[in-house]
């Protein structure tokens, strides 16, 4: 008799409604009234934005599915026809929210303080000539409008652009036409109104179709509206069939503005006949047009959000230096002194990026005893200091390597220029293994000592790069253990050269070896269950869609193993079902940071391995990339991680549980409650730890 345990069919729930549900949760808190009043503007922004690349890409490839005839069942038993019809809905209900809230709570918020968005019939004169005259001056001179007339074909409509769609009559035949003015996107999208005491905005888009007649002299303008399109944006590189991969990559990038229409954002009064325009021109289908109040667009809700009023942000959190790190006094600490004492675990951005990874790598290029530097490179910014460390390296003598990945999506252009710039100091540029991203966060430094060369790693969590390390929580581990620097040395040789599969003592990679590692890890706490032994399993990532890790997951489940996860955004797992999952607690964390950190934590019958790395549990991270993820052997390490999760799960923090029946709660506090804030604390606590020291 087999003892397989058969799962039911219903146990995955849809992905790309699991990310629906994610955005909710971020529109959850620009609806929070505890919370900061420019925050929850920031949310609202972060909401446009984040919906903007989930039809560029998620929706994007549901369709190209559709029209290639690759409609196969998703993991959850559904056709890819039938996901996009109750993406549709979701999506509408969650757009028409979006836009309520600031409509009628937000912006009316913002006039009580002191920041008035406003439309073109609320100024006075004196403002109107105001914006008059900045519009002469500052918009109108970048302004094209396009004609369609058998002349002129409808124009190219950019993903993502602003446009006013404009109807015209000649005043001599009565005859009317069509034209498109476009949004200039590198003018403020909201104009400030000049010599105003207050802080009062206009969309840009107010001003230019008040202005309309400037562009069209002698025509009389019957009536404009606005419009946007969002188009598949995501790439499709063949590195198989293609001897430069930068070229090619070069040459897709072109394509890409060129993607067909996913989604067309229309103001909710426009004219019927100017719409049916818009769709016949841009095939576009009638369910995927989604009619909203103006202003369109408020991911440019940034510029109000950034303002600089500090009592309706965040209380900021100070900068500090990890405790291992820091001298007491002005001078820099010796990095490599400090490793050689003891490994250094960091976690951004509560410990500054600048002070522990940066000036790990700007050591390391001054240091005479630095024979090489290699580095990977998924993200970063142009003008950043890793980068200008490496040239600094390199122009300098060492050796210095640099695994960039110029496919990450939407820094492939930034990734192609830096790349370049890399590869003129010096720098040994290479990308990776075909077929594979490259998404591991690895720094590895060779330095001579005493007549031996000793390695230096770093091994992370998040990307480098110092500006997004001050908002997003990652985790790196700083060492100069042997047997990891020699996993290191042994996983860039196989990135930049030819090498067969190598064995690691210290870490997991992919695309083999964490899928299998983490599985057979999973199994050892069932068995262990099994036997009567305490078992747990705490695992946090950004998203859990792995059909093969969740049955894992929900095996040990069933054999009585307690597993809490914190996930960010996607969850296909359901947590709570009776006989499937009820040993197991789903968590998601949001707030003034984005939770970027993979943990994955076994108990291990009182031997617990815990490791941090780049991977989360999904097909791409497991099968298509090269992942690292790294395990911790000091005990104050593992303890501060745990420590970690028993904040995180804990019942007096403010945060979302997964329930049974897929939705998400948000625990809140009650009057006689005041829930904790998460993000809150691990700064209180990492500020308390700095003390003992």
């Amino acid at each position: 008799m087999s003892d397989e345990i058969i799962l039911p069919d219903n146990r995955f729930s849809e992905r790309e409604l699991s990310w629906l549900d994610f955005n909710q949760r971020v529109l959850e808190l620009a609806e929070d009234e505890s919370i900061p009043l420019l925050e929850r503007v920031h949310f609202l922004s972060i909401f446009a934005s984040n919906l903007d690349e989930f039809f560029m890409v998620r929706v994007a490839s549901l369709k190209r599915r559709i029209a290639t005839g690759i409609a196969v069942p998703s993991a959850s038993g559904q056709d890819p026809q039938e996901v996009i019809e109750q993406i549709a809905v979701k999506n509408r209900e969650l757009q028409n929210r979006h836009a309520e809230i600031f409509k009628s709570t937000i912006n009316p918020q913002l006039d009580k303080v002191g920041i008035d968005i406003l439309h073109w019939t609320e100024l006075s004169e004196q403002e109107k000539q105001d914006l008059n005259d900045f519009y002469e001056s500052q918009i109108f001179p970048v302004l094209t409008p396009l004609a369609v007339d058998p002349a002129h074909p409808f124009p190219y409509i950019s993903g993502l652009s602003l446009n006013l769609a404009v109807v015209l009559r000649n005043p001599k035949n009565n005859s009317e036409h069509f034209a498109r003015v476009k949004v200039p996107p590198l003018l403020p999208r909201f104009a400030k109104v000049p010599e105003s005491e207050k802080h009062r905005f206009v969309p840009l888009e107010d001003i230019i179709g008040e202005n309309l007649q400037s562009l069209f002299p002698g025509m009389e303008v019957v009536q404009h509206h606005t419009f946007r399109v969002t188009r598949n944006e995501d790439l499709e590189v063949d590195e198989e069939e293609t001897d430069n991969l930068l070229n090619q990559l070069e040459k897709e990038l072109l394509r890409r503005r060129f993607g067909p229409p996913v989604r067309l954002e229309v103001a909710e009064d426009i004219d019927p006949t100017v719409l049916s325009i818009l769709q016949r021109e841009l095939n576009i289908e009638p369910a995927d047009v989604y009619h909203l109040p103006e202003p369109l667009d408020l991911s440019g809700l940034t510029e109000i959000a950034f303002m600089r009023m500090p009592e309706h942000h965040f209380e900021s959190h100070p900068i500090t230096t990890n405790r291992y790190l820091s001298t007491g006094d002005e001078e820099p600490a010796d990095i490599f002194g400090s490793l050689r004492e003891r490994d250094v675990l960091l976690h951004h951005p509560y410990e500054s990026f600048a002070t522990s990874v940066q000036a790990f790598l700007e050591q390391a290029a001054n240091d005479p005893q630095v024979l090489a530097i290699k580095q990977t490179l998924y993200r970063t910014s142009g003008d950043s200091p890793v980068i200008d460390a490496l040239i600094q390296a390199a122009e300098s003598g060492k050796q210095v390597l640099a695994v960039v990945e110029i496919k990450a999506r939407f820094d492939e252009q930034n990734n192609i220029t830096w790349a370049k710039k890399l590869e003129s100091a010096g720098v040994h540029v290479v990308y990776g293994l075909v077929g594979l991203k490259t998404h591991c966060k690895l720094s590895l430094v060779i330095r001579q000592e005493a007549g031996v060369l000793r390695r230096y790693c770093h091994i992370g969590t998040g990307n480098y790069n110092p500006k997004t390390a001050r908002y997003y929580e990652d985790l790196g581990l700083l060492t100069s253990d042997d047997a990891i620097g020699e996993d290191l040395a042994k996983l860039f040789n196989q990135l930049s050269g030819f090498s067969a599969k190598a064995e690691y003592s210290s870490i997991l990679t992919s695309p083999i070896g964490i899928r299998e590692g983490l599985t057979e890890k999973i199994r050892r706490e069932a068995e262990l269950a099994k036997a009567g032994k305490p078992a747990r399993i705490r695992l946090k990532m950004n998203s859990l869609v792995d059909e093969q890790i969740i049955d894992e997951l929900y095996k040990a489940s069933i054999a009585g193993v307690k597993i809490e996860v914190v996930v960010r955004g996607m969850c296909a797992l359901i947590p709570g079902v009776e006989g499937l999952s009820e040993n197991i607690r789903v968590r998601s964390i949001l707030g003034r940071y984005l939770e970027h950190s993979r943990i994955f934590a076994f108990d291990n019958d009182g031997d617990p391995e815990v490791y941090i790395g780049s991977a989360d549990m999904m097909h791409r991270n497991l099968d298509r990339r090269v992942e690292a993820i790294v395990r911790l052997t000091q005990a104050d390490h593992i303890t501060e991680l745990h420590e970690l999760f028993d904040l995180a799960m804990s019942d007096e923090i403010s945060a979302w549980d997964l329930q049974s029946d897929n939705r998400w709660l948000r625990k809140t506090g009650t009057k006689a409650e005041t829930l904790l804030d998460y993000q809150d604390m691990l700064m209180q606590r990492t500020l308390e730890k700095k003390k003992l020291r």
